[in-house]
């Protein structure tokens, strides 16, 4: 028996062992669709403000209808609500959302959402980091703006590209991937965003160079932001990140997971190795739903 839960958007729960896509859905055959996922700690989904707004921004980038915030909100509070009557509010769990243009041919979207464990990779990348080989992700900084049908800035369900790269690194002996533009600019990770220290400054890169604009990244700026943090977006290479103190690959699930080496370099370890962790768990608490 799975122990996943799925719910609808009208908050009915599904058993996950039975089929539930028909097979002439669009996130099935084209992978025509988006999604978010939220950390679930202590009974509660993470930043689901953050989420919900990017859900939406990506929603237009597809041409989808607007989803409804308020649905969405007591969706994900019914999935939350059945999870933890089940396993407590101990643990950590893995809340998925998944908005599809629907079936082949002229259907309504398809919305639902799935609570599942956190992965047994997240702890090991957070107490111990990552390795990390930089790859080449194909495209120009100046794409997202000359073709915004590539849809760089939404979160689709369209990761062949993203797993292959993980899949590729993994046969090297690396943990994780920081792809790189095609001037060799710095852009993200397959499922995470870059962050590099620099004494008391934190510097991610742009989205507008063609990348997720994380919600992680954007609650964390803003509590640095209010502790007397300098922080910034701006252009970065892979020299700039072998020259921080630190370098953090952050995401909604991992939190963050520190760059151990990076193409074989061996990063050096800052000297207060639990700031930027615990500067994100706040962040992720502090954050208004």
């Amino acid at each position: 028996m799975s122990d996943s839960i799925l719910v609808t958007l009208d908050g009915a729960r599904h058993d996950a062992e039975a089929p539930f896509l028909h097979a002439d859905d669009l996130a099935a055959v084209r992978g025509d669709g988006i999604f978010e996922t939220l950390l679930v700690r202590g009974g509660r989904a993470r930043c689901m403000r953050l989420h919900l707004e990017r859900l939406g921004r990506s929603a237009t980038a597809m041409g989808l209808p607007a989803p409804d915030e308020g649905e969405w909100r007591r969706a994900v509070d019914a999935a939350v609500s059945m999870w933890t009557q089940e396993h407590g509010t101990a643990g950590e769990a893995l809340l998925r959302l998944v908005y599809t243009r629907g079936r082949e041919h002229g259907y309504a979207p398809t919305s639902y959402l799935t609570v599942e464990a956190v992965p047994e990779r997240v702890a090991s990348a957070r107490a111990d980091g990552v390795s990390v080989v930089t790859l080449d992700r194909g495209f120009s900084i100046d794409l997202a703006a000359r073709a915004p049908w590539q849809l760089l800035g939404a979160k689709t369900l369209s990761y062949a590209t993203n797993m292959a790269a993980l899949r590729h690194a993994a046969s090297e002996g690396y943990d994780d991937v920081i792809f790189v533009s095609s001037e060799g600019v710095v852009l993200e990770g397959p499922r995470s965003s870059v962050v590099a220290v620099y004494g008391d400054t934190l510097v991610t890169p742009p989205p507008e160079i063609g990348i997720l604009e994380s919600t992680t990244v954007r609650a964390v700026f803003d509590l640095a932001s209010s502790e007397g943090w300098k922080t910034k977006a701006d252009l970065l290479r892979p020299a700039d990140l072998v020259a921080a103190d630190s370098v953090w690959l952050m995401s909604s699930v991992t939190l963050a997971a520190r760059v151990t080496h990076l193409n074989r370099y061996v990063m050096p370890v800052p000297q207060d190795l639990d700031m930027i962790p615990e500067l994100v768990n706040r962040a992720i608490s502090d954050e208004q739903n």
